[in-house]
This record gives C-alpha cells, structure tokens and sequence, in this order.
C-alpha cells in the first residue's frame, strides 16, 4: 500500500470530521480529490479495511490482489481509454434498446412496449453510470 493511502486513511480514522471540517475552511489545506489510478486504488484500499473489519478474508484476499493488479499495471491514460470504450459500447447498447422498444410501439402489444420500455431504462441508467466513471 502506498504511504499516501495509509497515512490518509490513518489520518481521517484517528483525527476524524472535525479535522475534515477544518481542513474544509481553509482550501490551501485541503487536497485535490483523486482521480484515475489513484483513485480506483484508494476505493480498492477502503473496501479492504471495510472487508477486514467484518473479517472477510476470502474478499480481502481478492481486494488485495485486485489493489496490486491496479498499483502495478494501471495508467490514467489506459483507464481513460477502457471507461470511453465502456460509454461508447453503453451508448450502442440504447441505441439497440430504442429500436426494439419501436418496433414493439409498431407491434401494439403492450406487454411488449413495457419489457422493452423497462430494458431500455435499464441501458439508460448503465450508460448514465459509465458516464459518471469519466470524471473519477
């Protein structure tokens, strides 16, 4: 684990709120969030001390390797270029939706029109969802 991560979380859990709302007043103190790499580690790290705090081994041993796989092999660059894929293939997938959800209107059945109306939403949340991953 990097030093960073460590002493931030350590930091919070010790010091707590209090520190955070101080921190909060005075912007030249307080750290720019992260993002890209640094980020997927740090929600990686946090899921770990939650899993190790309900003595989940089994996932803290997957968290751990999934923490190493990022610290060792991700760039901010490439995970740019897998969330864009992501949102593209998302963007694909309602177009799809939105077609069948017309040709079920054309059919006039209404059981049909709901299950693609549902599936259609369904797209529209994931690709809302890749969407938001672009700015992390």
């Amino acid at each position: 684990m990097h030093k960073f991560y460590r002493r931030t979380f350590m930091l919070n859990k010790i010091i707590g709120f209090s520190f955070l709302a101080t921190i909060a007043t005075f912007p030249s103190l307080a750290q720019e969030p992260l993002k890209g790499c640094d980020a997927k580690a740090y929600e990686i790290q946090q899921q770990i001390e939650y899993a190790k705090s309900h003595d989940n081994t089994h996932r803290v041993t997957g968290l751990e390797k999934a923490l190493k796989e990022v610290q060792d092999h991700c760039t901010d660059e490439g995970l740019m270029r897998e969330r864009l894929a992501k949102v593209n293939e998302k963007e694909q997938e309602v177009a799809e939706r939105t077609l069948e959800l017309k040709d079920a209107q054309e059919s006039g059945r209404a059981d049909k029109i709901e299950k693609r109306m549902n599936k259609l939403q369904e797209a529209e949340a994931e690709l809302s969802a890749a969407r938001s991953e672009l700015n992390k």
